[in-house]
């Protein structure tokens, strides 16, 4: 008699030992490794996540929100597509999920804000937000997000909530004004630094695109610092 008849194995619902491709009757497995279904061991959880994050932020650098999905999500990161809805949920769930990882960087600025008196922040601010986009490690993914966020309403308004609850009000609750006031101001402050950024670093127009940092820093801390404090 054949082992095929034994139940389905609790890591793979509706399967049996050997009928996966590259698994033998004894649950040994030969040439390349297998995609399995269902959810790892807990001990391998953790390092599922991360790799299916890796995955997302490489397939939405390089391929955009429109184009990315979550099958292909999987095929990089070398799982079965159902983990990353286990995981994540949904397209814009992984969206949201890969951006705050690699947007985490620049969310440290309203600890910036944070780390001084109220009448430097303008030029603490503006060096903080230029140091990340000058360096090409925390560069990378944060092109990706713009592009993605440019191109596509939905991963504009992920994009939109990430900056708002975790970066604006944040800025906006270290200013000594009252609310609504407040966070005009930082979103004010933070349109001169984004818009500063996309044509900087994204569009790339001359003679920004290559002038000296120190000198955008001169030029522009004054003005952040007035939308953030002036009258």
């Amino acid at each position: 008699m054949s082992d095929r008849t034994a139940g389905p194995s609790a890591d793979s619902p509706g399967e049996t030992p050997g009928e996966t491709p590259g698994e033998t009757p004894d649950g040994t497995t030969e040439g390349p490794p297998v995609r399995r279904r269902g959810r790892p061991p807990r001990t391998e959880s953790a390092g599922t996540r991360a790799r299916i994050l890796t995955a997302a932020r490489t397939e939405f650098s390089e391929r955009g929100y429109d184009k990315t999905s979550v099958r292909g999500i999987a095929k990089a990161a070398g799982v079965d597509a159902a983990l990353v809805h286990h995981y994540f949920g949904t397209k814009e769930q992984v969206f949201e999920a890969a951006i705050e990882v690699a947007f985490a960087p620049a969310l440290q600025a309203s600890d910036t804000v944070a780390a001084g008196p109220l009448d430097t922040v303008g030029e603490r601010l503006t060096r903080f937000v230029l140091g990340v986009w000058e360096n090409p490690t925390t560069r990378t993914p944060l092109l990706a997000i713009v592009r993605s966020a440019v191109n596509n309403e939905t991963a504009a308004a992920v994009f939109r909530r990430l900056i708002a609850a975790q970066l604006l009000h944040r800025i906006a609750a270290q200013l000594e004004l009252p609310e609504g006031e407040a966070e005009l101001r930082a979103e004010l402050a933070a349109a001169q630094l984004v818009g500063t950024a996309m044509l900087r670093y994204v569009i790339k127009v001359e003679p920004l695109a290559s002038v000296d940092p120190e000198r955008i820093v001169t030029r522009l801390a004054p003005v952040v610092q007035g939308h953030l404090t002036g009258p």
